[in-house]
């Protein structure tokens, strides 16, 4: 079986872009040639250099009724390839698509402008469908300046519960958690928080402080108190391992208790508090803050370090 690669999307979605960075990565300098067939020409060109230094050679098929197993048999004889990258015109039907028999679709990705989705979204829903309907990956590119990606995720999930979904802006992948992946329920009261579910509700108190804005949460943590912390302030959190084992940080927030001073540094206590969005001198800025409900001595957790690997 001949393996395929389907790379699909609008015009000017970022399929080139997507392509040519994946042609330049070490571990596509593989052995034999590569057929990149292209379904339309966008503004971005291949170079030459790159071409020649990933052996790949390209071939423009630029009408729709030109896509036929005959006419893709008829280059595959005349190249002789190890492997198949189409860019596919994302004005074609997806659904209409047929490849020879022996060639196998190793995977499929979309590419989406997220500046111009809603559009497409609205006025072209059936061929975005279509397009999206087996990818594993989905690409949205651009999102500077777009306010709520959920909905743009939701979109996507409604047609394709499987693939994988990813957001790009200018400075690369963004680390979105949105809020139907978290491992708790907002609604939860109070929201108790597990060694897995700390990290994750930490994190996302930093972005999205407003999910958590006047909400009970309840977790074991050990105790650290600064010494430049205002009296009646400690911080209750948990060491973390956020990529190996040398690579340590204590995650917490600004504690207020009237219990702060019979805590003593590394004591492991079970902590019920209201989260609360307020300047904090050490934050130099707002940010959560914690006002404890209670705060009681328990044991240590049988596993004392969190970890994100």
């Amino acid at each position: 079986m001949k393996p395929v690669y389907v790379i699909n999307g609008f015009l000017e979605s970022g399929k080139t872009e997507f392509i040519t960075y994946t042609l330049a990565q070490p571990y596509f300098q593989v052995r034999g040639k590569t057929l990149l067939i292209l379904c339309e020409e966008g503004e971005t060109e291949y170079e030459e250099f790159l071409l020649k230094k990933s052996k790949t050679v390209v071939e423009l098929v630029e009408e729709e009724e030109d896509f036929t197993t005959d006419r893709l048999i008829a280059l595959e004889k005349k190249h002789k390839p190890e492997r198949i990258i189409i860019e596919y015109n994302g004005m074609w039907n997806f659904k209409n698509m047929k490849l020879p028999w022996h060639w196998s679709v190793e995977q499929q990705i979309t590419t989406i402008d997220a500046s111009t989705f809603p559009m497409y979204f609205n006025n072209m829903k059936s061929l975005l469908a279509e397009m999206v309907r087996n990818s594993e990956l989905i690409i949205f590119n651009r999102c500077d300046g777009v306010e709520d990606l959920s909905v743009y995720r939701r979109n996507m999930k409604a047609i394709n519960q499987k693939a994988e979904i990813v957001f790009e802006d200018s400075n690369g992948e963004i680390d979105e958690i949105f809020e139907e992946d978290l491992p708790y329920h907002l609604t939860d009261d109070p929201i108790v928080l597990d060694d897995r579910s700390y990290g994750i509700w930490y994190l996302d108190s930093l972005d999205h402080l407003e999910r958590y804005e006047g909400k009970n949460v309840q977790f074991t943590a050990m105790v650290l108190k600064p010494e430049q912390f205002p009296k009646g302030y400690f911080v209750p959190g948990r060491m973390a391992m956020t990529c190996c084992a040398d690579d340590m940080a204590f995650l917490g927030f600004a504690c207020r208790s009237e219990e702060t001073e019979r805590l003593e540094n590394k004591q492991w206590v079970e902590v019920k508090a209201v989260v609360r969005k307020e300047y904090f001198a050490d934050y130099q800025a707002e940010g959560p803050v914690l006002e404890a409900v209670s705060v009681e001595k328990t044991k240590a957790p049988k596993e004392q370090v969190i970890s994100f690997v």
